[in-house]
């Protein structure tokens, strides 16, 4: 699903509110998100998962292409741990 399929979704369940207006809302959910992983605090969201943060190390890689070695920095990426009622439902026996 991409973000145009969510803003339609929400906007097919929710006649009474305009495009515009879940455009904007969905803008800034999202905005918050990306905000709240910046400053390197958890995002969760209950029975579906949470965000975070993990650093990675420096280490030393090679260029596939040249086989030279190559020192890689250490980066910060974001982490998704699945909730329960999620995992639950993707996993259910039928």
């Amino acid at each position: 699903m991409t973000k145009s399929e969510l803003i339609e979704k929400i906007a097919a369940k929710n006649p009474h509110l305009m495009l515009k207006d879940v455009e904007r809302i969905v803008a800034v959910i999202f905005d918050n998100i990306i905000a709240a992983l910046a400053k390197g605090e958890r995002v969760e969201f209950r029975g579906f998962g949470a965000f975070s943060v993990r650093n990675r190390s420096s280490r030393l890689a090679k260029n596939p292409r040249t086989g030279e070695q190559v020192k890689v920095e250490e980066r910060k990426i974001p982490h998704f741990k699945i909730g329960k009622q999620l995992f639950e439902l993707l996993n259910k026996k039928n």
